[in-house]
């Protein structure tokens, strides 16, 4: 039986070190928490110092938006960093929204790929200026657009739908489960999205070799219709021993008939060489091979060369025919999940990021930390942000191998330069598909390695609503200490603008209850926060009191009459540092 049961039976006391509603259950030092500066004023300057008043020690620079960050002048981002040199405050920042694979509202292009790598380098080279002297986090975003959509089920997890990209026309579809029946089955059965869209890729294939096909088809008809009549006179005329004029008027239209055919064929053929380089882009090294060798064989029949002329008519529809026979043995991947897509073109993006800072910076250059985002966007499984984080080590390698480095240095700079940013609050939306807490702590478990900031916040797992920790469901304790176990000492950023912007208060007050933070920040010890938010500040000492009764009255009743940017609710700024001292 607990002691405290003495004092009033039944309840926690506050001597106890788990006591508070709000308590996490996770402890997190007052000089490790972190907080995000507002996202939608380029006066940052303004912002940090209206953190720094609040005795926050770690800042997250968050103009999200690409046109307000770019409207922050160069020298506030070297003022920020005296600002923080005087403060012993440290900094971390929040990339705008700028999608590294290139897609843009208009779609998916090289030129927005191209731009957005640019964009990413200049926005680094900016935040350098907040830390010269240490490796600032940067957090990009994965992603901007529409990803896979997964759900628990009997056999595990379930794809429930999918976003897919025409990798020729860059054109996305989504891709749901289907009921079908087809001749042979006996009832209809449910298909996933992965068979989904392998019959998509089959059957637009098929289809487009069959139109192919049947326009070849017109031309071989109008030849055939032709030839019995002009074959006869073909050799002269080819020799030139007789003269168009000189054939009989049915002749002649025999000959007009078959420039006609040969034109049919001639576009089919052209069609059919571009149809050739799609199915050798998107078909497996297998597929290409026989690709290769179906090459071969229809150059060989067209007489060892594409011969245009119409008096190769015959041989060339035949060789057509033979070809797009070959082709249809193939099954290219014109359609992919976007996720495949878009992994290929960050990853490269990321990696030329992460490389420039390197190249200019050295050892001291910004890390890349690659943020997972909610379900339903790209990358926000840990398996598929995990083969994004790799793609862009693995590139940025490549690249530094091409400048010189050795391929040891390079290998280890590209683990230290390029990591993630986990978002706690994106993670725990997995429960909106019916995820339990357990898998919730295995995406973690899963991705921890690879952690090299922390976005802290709390929500019920339906809206990303930015609550401080300890007022939804995300069990920040078991995250926080799955990432200890890999040795995590990155940096935590708790973004709570969802509380301020509906309560129009801080919520720093909240949040060192719910991180236990010890009031004496030397030591991890008691007394906590969580412990003390209710209790009244002892100000007196023999033989005076250490401030006189006006401050007493403010800071002596509980937290409620603090400064309103100190989390209390008395309004304007007070200075923490007035009063007359003890005698």
């Amino acid at each position: 039986m607990s002691s405290y049961e003495n004092f009033y039976s039944g309840t926690s006391y506050s001597l106890e070190p788990d006591y508070g509603e709000l308590f996490t259950g996770y402890r997190i030092p007052v000089g490790s928490i972190g907080a995000p500066t507002g996202t939608q004023t380029a006066n940052q300057i303004q912002e940090v110092a209206n953190l720094l008043n609040q005795g926050i020690k770690v800042i997250e620079v968050q103009a999200i938006s690409p046109e307000i960050f770019e409207q922050i002048p160069k020298q506030h981002f070297k003022e920020i960093n005296r600002l923080t040199k005087l403060t012993g405050t440290e900094t971390t920042v929040h990339a705008p929204l700028i999608d590294p694979a290139g897609f843009t509202k208009e779609g998916w292009s090289e030129s927005s790929k191209e731009m957005a790598e640019r964009q990413l380098k200049s926005i680094l080279d900016k935040s350098h200026e907040l830390n010269p002297d240490g490796n600032i986090p940067i957090t990009i975003h994965a992603s901007g657009i529409a990803g896979t959509e997964y759900a628990p089920g009997k056999e595990g997890i379930e794809t429930e739908r999918l976003i897919v990209i025409n990798q020729e026309t860059k054109q996305l579809s989504p891709i749901e489960k289907e009921e079908r029946i087809y001749p042979g089955m006996k009832k209809p059965a449910m298909f996933k999205p992965e068979e989904e869209l392998d019959i998509l890729n089959k059957s637009e294939w098929d289809q487009t070799l069959s139109q192919l096909s049947f326009y070849k088809q017109r031309g071989t008809e109008i030849a055939r219709d032709a030839l019995p009549i002009i074959v006869p006179k073909l050799e002269a005329l080819e020799t030139g021993k007789i003269k168009l004029k000189d054939l009989t008027p049915e002749e002649q239209a025999a000959y007009h008939q078959l420039y006609t055919a040969n034109n049919f064929i001639r576009d089919t053929m052209t069609r059919l060489n571009s149809l050739f380089n799609r199915a050798y882009k998107y078909s497996s090294e297998e597929e290409k091979k026989t690709l290769m060798q179906a090459a071969e064989k229809y150059t060989k029949e067209l007489g060892g060369g594409q011969r245009t002329d119409i008096f190769t008519v015959s041989r060339k529809s035949q060789a057509v025919d033979n070809f797009i026979e070959q082709l249809s043995m193939v099954e290219p991947k014109t359609y992919v999940p976007i996720e495949e897509f878009a992994a290929e073109k960050a990853a490269d993006t990321l990696a030329k990021v992460a490389f420039h800072g390197y190249d200019k910076y050295g050892k001291k250059a910004p890390i890349v930390s690659i943020e997972n985002l909610f379900p339903g966007m790209a990358f926000s499984r840990s398996e598929q942000l995990k083969e994004l984080v790799e793609q862009a080590r693995e590139k940025f390698a490549q690249e530094a191998s091409k400048k010189g480095y050795g391929k040891s240095e390079a290998s280890e700079m590209a683990k230290k330069l390029i990591g993630v940013t986990w978002d706690v609050g994106h993670l725990n939306m997995l429960r909106k598909a019916g995820f339990k807490e357990e898998e919730i702590i295995k995406e973690t478990k899963e991705m921890a390695k690879y952690i090299k900031h922390v976005h802290l916040t709390d929500n019920f797992g339906f809206t990303d609503s930015h609550l401080p920790p300890g007022m939804g469901n995300v069990p920040v304790q078991k995250i926080m200490k799955e990432l200890e176990k890999e040795g995590f000492k990155g940096k935590t950023i708790v973004e709570a603008g969802g509380f301020v912007q509906q309560f129009k208060r801080p919520p720093t007050e909240y949040i060192l209850e719910a991180m236990g933070s010890p009031l004496y920040n030397v030591m991890m010890a008691q007394p906590y926060w969580n412990q003390i938010m209710a209790t009244q500040g002892n100000y007196f000492a023999f033989p005076s009191a250490y401030f006189p009764e006006q401050h007493v009255s403010l800071y002596g009743t509980g937290f409620s009459a603090l400064p309103s940017e100190l989390g209390g609710q008395i309004p304007g700024k007070q200075s923490r540092a007035t009063g007359t001292p003890m005698a």
